[in-house]
């Protein structure tokens, strides 16, 4: 093949690659932060109320049946409000067990595309199930989107590990911003559906509670048809590294994963990356899952303010995903990511100052968040798959994946312990600096050329005469 058939070939690839960031934004977007908290947590305390019902003199002991109406399952009991924490914690631990694994299977075998394929569409039809839960049906909706989330992470890890195959050393920045940009944008347009149907629903005879069904149905149906784009252009870049000893998949799975995770004391660097990340990343989302509730409890916004604060999050992240991109053409991804940084901790630092009922302070800092909200994590994707050794891209992917949700409760607990004890958000919103000023100076510190030549691959220009 030639140079210029080949360069075009790859770009068909990475236009194609682009549109699952579209494609499986939907499920964080739509399913986790709004509707499936939302939705399946009145689902539980309606069960709760009724089991309460049955038991005793008056529906809930406390008039309250998020708080004081329990639910129950495998004989624990525990109030119907908690139900959603608690199932975000399980899936967690799920993906941990199953995400690396899977990640092996995908690089011994090489059927990175056909696995896409089947974790992507399973999931997409599990969230689309999640429809049919109704009435106090709430066991039936934390079975699919554990299953949802599953294949989630899965399919994610697996979509990542395709930027060391379909892009060079120096278009890897650009791709994984494009796509993190591009995923914004689409969560953003599905969520903007979405919550059309919950805002005027009434008017056409559709309840809240059918708006919130067909939103997860219609976040199925997002999510499996705009997968069908990059399964057509994605293609099989190696061959497998199955051998004749191995007796099945999964016995092969396993001897990758553990020959994976014993070789990767050999590569201390990346695991220092890595270690940085997670830090950053773990303020990252603990600011983008707990602005709601700073607006809500502390500024005394309503529910329509705090809608059109996510909107605005989701496209503004749209522009600040293509902005990291060319900035980083110029000085490099580790030099942007430390300006990202810095922007955090200007952001957080503002928010602490927004007045209670002053909608345009509220909405200048969700433009804030929303500028280097994706950036920030595109380009430490495409920093980490410079990092990771040939062949092994999905394990170290999903260890990346993995390892961001399994750190994923320090931040929500360092805000909950500060607002607890200060008895204010605006203290516990302002602790959450202390990721990104930490972030900010390991990062400094992690040698990203040294790191990437380590591994044995090509150093991007950008890099060539930097540190």
């Amino acid at each position: 093949m030639s140079t210029e058939t080949e360069a075009l070939s790859r770009k068909r690839e990475q236009r194609g690659w682009v549109w699952y960031d579209w494609a499986n934004s939907v499920f964080p977007t739509s399913v986790t932060t709004v509707f499936g908290s939302l939705y399946l947590t009145a689902v539980a305390a309606t069960a709760a109320e009724a089991d309460t019902a049955m038991n005793g003199p008056t529906p809930c002991p406390g008039g309250d049946k998020l708080r004081d109406c329990d639910i129950s399952v495998f004989g624990l009991q525990f109030p119907a409000g908690s139900l959603w924490g608690y199932l975000l914690s399980f899936a967690t631990v799920i993906q941990v067990l199953i995400v690396p694994l899977m990640g092996a299977i995908a690089d011994r075998t090489q059927n990175k595309k056909r696995m896409l394929a089947v974790f992507a569409f399973s999931g997409s039809v599990a969230t689309a199930l999640i429809a049919l839960v109704a009435g106090g049906n709430w066991e039936l909706g934390a079975l699919l989107f554990i299953l949802g989330n599953i294949c989630y992470g899965t399919s994610v890890a697996i979509y990542y590990s395709f930027i060391p195959d379909i892009a060079s050393a120096d278009e890897r920045d650009d791709l994984s911003t494009k796509g993190w940009a591009f995923g914004y944008l689409g969560g953003g347009a599905a969520l903007a559906v979405q919550l059309v149907l919950v805002l005027f629903g009434d008017s056409i005879g559709i309840s809240e509670s059918n708006a919130a069904r067909i939103a997860f149905l219609l976040s199925g149906i997002w999510w499996a048809i705009f997968t069908t784009i990059p399964l057509r252009r994605l293609k099989k870049h190696q061959p497998a590294h199955t051998s004749p000893r191995d007796k099945s998949v999964l016995t092969a799975g396993f001897k990758e994963l553990g020959d994976t995770l014993r070789g990767a004391k050999a590569f201390p660097l990346t695991l220092a990356f890595l270690g940085t990340y997670l830090i950053f990343t773990d303020g990252i989302s603990t600011v983008a899952n707990v602005s709601a509730q700073y607006g809500s409890e502390e500024l005394k916004f309503e529910q329509q303010v705090l809608i059109t604060t996510i909107l605005i999050v989701q496209f503004v992240a749209y522009a600040g995903g293509l902005v990291h991109g060319l900035v980083a053409r110029r000085i490099g991804a580790k030099r942007t990511i430390l300006l990202s940084l810095g922007v955090w901790v200007l952001v957080i630092g503002t928010a602490y100052f927004v007045q209670a009922g002053q909608q345009l302070q509220f909405y200048a800092v969700a433009a804030g968040i929303g500028l280097v909200l994706g950036g920030t994590n595109a380009l430490a994707r495409a920093l980490f798959s410079q990092m990771i050794p040939p062949g092994k891209e999905a394990q170290y992917f999903s260890v990346y994946e993995v390892g961001e949700r399994a750190t994923s409760w320090l931040g929500p607990l360092l805000f909950a312990f500060m607002a607890q004890q200060t008895g204010s958000y605006r203290y516990a919103i302002i602790s959450l600096v202390i990721f990104f000023a930490v972030g900010f100076v390991l990062m400094i510190f992690v040698p990203v050329k040294r790191a990437i030549e380590a591994v044995g691959n090509a150093v991007p220009r950008t890099l060539e005469s930097k540190a």
